[in-house]
């Protein structure tokens, strides 16, 4: 009988709890609130735990991330410098071939400059053209933009360069002054202004004109140089100390200490090439 009753009483409180209501009775809603409260004491630490489980492993994919992100950039960078490197060399060589051209009669030999002493940076580097290329001593040396220098020594197949900015009075260039609507000045590079950064183009006649902007060529008269290689622009003239010549200082067209392509320009081509042309004149 108890278990009868008990049975009875059990199927209609199921009965009552689950028809449709507008509002739960009192015990089932302090049910409800203890489970609830029961739910969110043990819901706070767990989810605290879970959250900062997630947010270390966030942390560690972040890090991850951004450590690969460092990597893509940092080789983003090199590719950005290693283009502009080339593109730089491709410029160069492109102007190299150019002017190569305008100096098919002095065959000039191609050559990249390998290496360049720390002690002695302004004055000489080496480079990958020997006497096995063709070159010789005194030979002259310039760039696509001008002169910047001669052969000092041979090797078989590297040989060193003298800038100007490392010629001394024993070396001497002779040189024209190219004016507008008159005659060459004649002068001789005879130094370089380490605080200027500019050749010294001196013996030059009081009674010659030079303006800033008028333009210096080798003259070929020296037996060294070629004729005609841009050498660089006037920039200021003045009195020597003793007041019988004028100095002018040159700005040089090259950069003589930023330079990596060179040509090595041989003037007995051009003393062949004229011969030839006098002996075609006669014939």
């Amino acid at each position: 009988m108890i278990v009868l009753v008990g049975f009875i009483v059990l199927v209609a409180l199921i009965g009552f709890s689950i028809r449709d209501r507008d509002s739960l009775s009192t015990p089932e809603k302090f049910l409800q609130d203890s489970v609830g409260w029961m739910q969110t004491i043990f819901h706070k630490p767990v989810s605290l735990v879970d959250n900062t489980i997630e947010n270390i492993q966030d942390m560690f994919g972040v890090y991850e991330q951004n450590e690969v992100l460092k990597a893509r950039l940092s080789e983003y960078k090199g590719v950005i410098q290693e283009n502009q490197r080339l593109r730089s060399e491709i410029g160069e060589l492109q102007q190299t071939l150019d002017k190569s051209d305008s100096l098919s009669d002095y065959s000039p030999v191609q050559a990249t400059v390998i290496a360049r002493s720390s002690d002695r940076w302004f004055e000489q580097m080496t480079i990958n053209k020997g006497e096995e290329h063709g070159v010789e001593k005194d030979m002259a040396v310039m760039t696509s933009d001008g002169l910047i220098g001669k052969i000092k020594s041979v090797g078989a197949f590297h040989s060193t360069v003298q800038l100007l900015s490392g010629f001394d009075r024993s070396n001497k260039i002779s040189a024209w002054v190219v004016r507008e609507d008159q005659d060459e000045a004649f002068g001789l590079i005879e130094g370089y202004d380490d605080e200027t950064g500019r050749l010294l183009l001196e013996e030059i006649k009081l009674d010659e004109e030079l303006k800033p902007g008028d333009t210096v060529i080798s003259s070929g008269l020296g037996g060294v140089f070629p004729s005609n290689l841009r050498i660089g622009t006037v920039e200021e003239v003045v009195n020597d100390q003793f007041g019988l010549t004028q100095t002018a200082y040159v700005e040089p067209f090259a950069d003589l200490f930023d330079i990596n392509h060179v040509m090595v320009v041989d003037r007995t081509a051009e003393t062949v090439d004229t011969e030839a042309e006098q002996e075609e004149e006669a014939s």
